[in-house]
Order: structure tokens, then C-alpha cells, then sequence
């Protein structure tokens, strides 16, 4: 058995942490290897036992305090890495729970890879091909903001390939991820769900804010148009991909702050399970001097 190597002080934050209520347990949001979730039947609303932001902010404050100290110890040991996927329709909030979440970790391990319409020189190559590249090295993290998962999804949903063609993927992903896997990469997927409504909202609030003009387009009231044949791509994509090696989590996402909750209390868990350690020191430094 492994031993556990962490800081006394550490290991009880971690403890104390884990006695949270079960209704707060994100673990209630992975969806199971060969089970069958459907996306109406959960509440995007939900907020487990927290009736507001003040209620979790110290909890919040604490897993991005142990993702940047986990972080650190995965960075100087170079032996694994993370790679976090994040889905979600327009507005669902993939750019706010980065920004939230990795507040204060060192950039030098951390890397933020967003996956937009697929260039020339990508299209020439296999589907995969752009996502592998930016598979993180060890030691590092690396957040997809998009990922594989675009060529299960608007692909599917605008037909611009054939059914067979989206259909193979499914397992092409899963022995991608499994891959990856093999090498010592973990792999956690979110999915922040958000209802229709709530998109609505948030992108008149948008429209009525100068500042935030730049992140709205058109093309967003078009997308709508689709959403329930989104919803469906991505009840697909979730059963048929989520595995012991890289599970996706439905996230409920109508409340930012609990989405961030959510979202970084899991990858803090993760990389805790990972437990990674600072190399041992270079013998022999204890009796050096540091000369004037």
C-alpha cells in the first residue's frame, strides 16, 4: 500500500473536508461506468445542502488553496499528469470556472487549451489528431476548454458527417482517453449543466452590458435553436464515455458559486488520490553553505 506521504496539517484539511453532508458530495455527480443518465431527470438548479455563495465561500477558498499546493508537488515530481475536459453550451460558464478554480496556481504547470472550428492544416489530419498535441506533459495540468467531444457533438448535431462516422467516435475517444491513460495521465470531464432558461438570461446580460459585448455573437441565438438536440448529443457522449479511467461529471451549473464548488473540490480530490511528492533532495545539501 502506498504510503501517505502528506503533511500532518494537510491530511486533516483533506479529512475535514471529505465530512461534508452527503448532499454535498460531488461524487453524487459522476455518472457510473454503464449506467444511463438523462439530463431532464437532473436539476440544474441544485445546490446540495448550500442556500447561497457566503455558505461555501471558506469551503471554495480551501480546495483552491489544496489544488495550488497539489499542484506544486505534480509539477516538481514529473512522473503524471492531469488533464481536465470542460463542456458546456454557450454561456455555461467553462471561462468563469477556469479563471475561479486555478486562481493562484503557478501558470508554468498549468495550461488552458481552448478548441475552436478545426483549422486547415487539422482538418488534414485524423479528428484526434489536435487534442493529442495538446495532451498534457508530465508533471502539468491541462484544461480543455472544448475538446473531443465537439466531434460527438456539433458535428452530430449540424450533420457534417455521416451518422456512421459520429457513431465510430465514441470509441475511438475511449481508447484515446484510455491512452493517455496508460502513460499516466488522469482524466476528469465536466459537463456544467445549465438549464435553457438560465442561458437566456445570461446572455441578455450580456447584450445589456458594454463589456461583455465581445463575448456575444449571433451565432449563440442560432445555436438555441438547437438545444435539444444538443441535449441529446451530450446524453450520448456522457453514457458512452464516461469510464473508471476518465469519468465525466454532470455538473449543476444555474449557480456559478456551486458550480465552482463542484468543480474544485473534484479536482482537488483527484489530485489528491494522486498524491504526488516533492522529489527527494539532492544529497549531501543539508551541511552546504551558500558562499558571499
Amino acid at each position: 500500500m502506498k504510503k501517505d506521504r502528506r503533511p500532518k496539517k494537510e491530511k486533516h484539511a483533506a479529512e475535514n473536508l471529505s465530512d461534508r453532508s452527503a448532499l454535498s458530495d460531488y461524487r453524487r455527480y459522476r455518472v457510473e461506468p454503464g449506467t444511463s443518465i438523462k439530463l431532464a431527470d437532473i436539476d440544474p438548479n441544485d445546490t446540495g445542502s448550500y442556500l447561497s455563495k457566503d455558505d461555501l465561500k471558506e469551503e471554495l477558498q480551501q480546495h483552491c488553496e489544496r489544488i495550488q499546493n497539489l499542484q506544486e508537488r505534480l509539477y516538481a515530481e514529473q512522473k503524471h499528469s492531469l488533464l481536465i475536459v470542460l463542456q458546456a453550451m454557450d454561456t455555461g460558464g467553462k471561462d468563469g470556472a477556469i479563471s475561479h478554480v486555478f486562481e493562484g496556481v503557478n501558470p508554468q504547470g498549468c495550461q488552458v487549451w481552448p478548441f475552436k472550428v478545426p483549422s486547415l492544416e487539422e482538418q488534414s489530419h485524423d479528428f484526434l489528431w489536435r487534442y493529442h498535441a495538446k495532451a498534457p506533459s508530465r508533471g502539468m495540468i491541462n484544461i480543455f476548454n472544448r475538446s473531443q467531444y465537439e466531434d460527438v457533438l456539433v458535428v452530430r448535431v449540424k450533420n457534417l458527417v455521416d451518422e456512421k462516422v459520429w457513431r465510430e467516435r465514441y470509441d475511438q475517444i475511449n481508447q484515446f482517453e484510455r491512452s493517455l491513460n496508460l502513460n499516466d495521465t488522469t482524466i476528469i470531464k465536466f459537463f456544467l449543466y445549465i438549464s435553457r432558461d438560465e442561458q437566456k438570461r445570461r446572455l441578455e446580460s450580456r447584450l445589456q452590458d458594454p463589456t461583455k459585448h465581445w463575448k456575444f455573437s449571433s451565432n449563440d441565438v442560432k445555436e438555441r435553436g438547437y438545444w435539444d438536440d444538443y441535449m441529446k448529443a451530450y446524453e450520448d457522449a456522457v453514457n458512452k464515455c464516461s469510464t473508471n479511467y476518465a469519468p465525466w461529471y454532470v455538473v449543476p451549473s444555474n449557480k456559478k458559486w456551486y458550480r465552482n464548488l463542484v468543480v474544485a473540490r473534484t479536482i482537488a480530490d483527484t489530485l489528491d488520490a494522486m498524491n504526488p511528492q516533492f522529489p527527494p533532495a539532492e544529497e549531501g545539501i543539508e551541511g552546504m553553505k551558500i558562499p558571499d
